[in-house]
């Protein structure tokens, strides 16, 4: 870059020597000499002027990434208010508020399987007040279905800062229903073919594919009720509108110890400490049906590595916090909190080609 401004002042004055020369001929003489001069003096200045917004801008990116956080963060979770991923979520948020002593402003954007507010933060100015509270649905089983044109990439468009956790669904089922096992659930199912739908919180979530999974290792055929908010779809459940669903237990505790919803069995290999009493599928003989979402945090491509250390650093802490440590538990779920920047990248990648393979075999296609 030192070099540019030299070669520009050398071709200026190659330029004004003819004129120089023409100049002791002629009238216009003083004007043309002049014009050289005036023309290196500009710029001149124009090349200081650039070198010192060069240097400001880094400097403030610099103190930008030093003072960070020097403001509230909105904290994006990209389904409807009262689902799994919110409900974690904002105890989440409210220690890293205590931990970076800024405001964590959680929003909700969901919509289109989560995708909508997962493409708002790629969309975000890359300075790290825009979080993903992200998860497996848009960004590992979307990709595979084709079911609308996705506006980021799950790799190229974020920075994937720290994992959450992970955990198996539950298979619930309506309070009134007329079975009360995986087997007897399959078995009237196989003798009643669509008359029994499954709700989601939308296309492509894990609850959705966890359904798709299920029906086709058990050779039954369901129908899929897709909704904007796990929130909504418990309401249907408990009113006898949905027949069954698949959920986490962040969700589902309270309708479980009310009995407005019963347990019929788990998408895991192993049962879950939280519900011993509960088979799992593998165990009813379908192991095509097991089946885990997950969670972690992101922040848009290009923000700054420190600001990124931060955060990383910030999330474990708080991960680690025995509150949050019992929860997890508590709900079903595991913390995968050991997993950071370099980690989630082969760790989404893995779990992407996996997803493919279960929308492949289980002929899950756009709808």
């Amino acid at each position: 870059m030192a070099f540019a401004p030299a070669r520009l002042l050398e071709g200026a004055d190659h330029a004004s020597g003819p004129q120089g020369d023409a100049a002791g001929s002629g009238t216009g003489s003083g004007l043309s000499g002049r014009a050289p001069r005036a023309m290196t003096k500009a710029l001149l200045c124009l090349v200081a002027a650039t070198t010192l917004a060069f240097h400001a801008s880094g400097a403030r990116a610099q103190t930008s990434a030093e003072s960070w956080p020097s403001r509230a963060i909105t904290w994006v979770v990209p389904f409807g208010a009262g689902g799994v991923t919110d409900l974690v979520s904002r105890k989440i948020a409210e220690l890293l508020r205590t931990r970076l002593g800024q405001p964590v402003v959680v929003e909700n954007r969901p919509g289109a399987g989560g995708t909508i507010g997962t493409e708002f933060v790629a969309r975000a100015q890359a300075d790290g007040y825009t979080v993903l509270y992200a998860s497996g649905g848009p960004m590992t089983i979307q990709p595979n279905l084709g079911m609308t044109k996705l506006n980021y990439d799950p790799l190229k468009s974020y920075v994937h800062v720290r994992g959450v956790s992970s955990s198996n669904q539950i298979l619930v089922a309506t309070a009134a229903a007329p079975y009360n096992t995986l087997a007897e659930f399959v078995a009237y199912a196989k003798a009643n073919p669509g008359k029994v739908n499954f709700g989601s919180p939308g296309p492509g979530t894990a609850q959705h594919l966890a359904g798709e999974m299920f029906q086709a290792a058990a050779g039954i055929k369901l129908t899929h009720v897709p909704y904007k908010s796990g929130s909504s779809q418990m309401t249907d459940m408990m009113s006898g509108i949905l027949d069954v669903s698949f959920d986490y237990l962040t969700v589902l505790r309270p309708l479980i110890d009310t009995g407005k919803v019963k347990v019929l069995g788990t998408t895991g290999a192993t049962r879950m400490a939280a519900l011993p009493d509960a088979p799992t599928v593998l165990e009813a003989g379908y192991p095509d049906a097991v089946n885990a979402g997950s969670t972690w945090v992101s922040l848009p491509a290009g923000t700054d590595p420190k600001i990124v250390s931060k955060l990383s650093e910030a999330m474990a802490a708080v991960l680690a916090d025995p509150g949050i440590v019992a929860d997890l538990t508590t709900n079903g779920q595991v913390s995968i909190a050991d997993k950071g920047p370099a980690e989630l990248v082969p760790f989404i990648v893995e779990e992407t080609a996996r997803n493919k393979r279960v929308v492949e075999r289980a002929g899950i296609g756009a709808q």
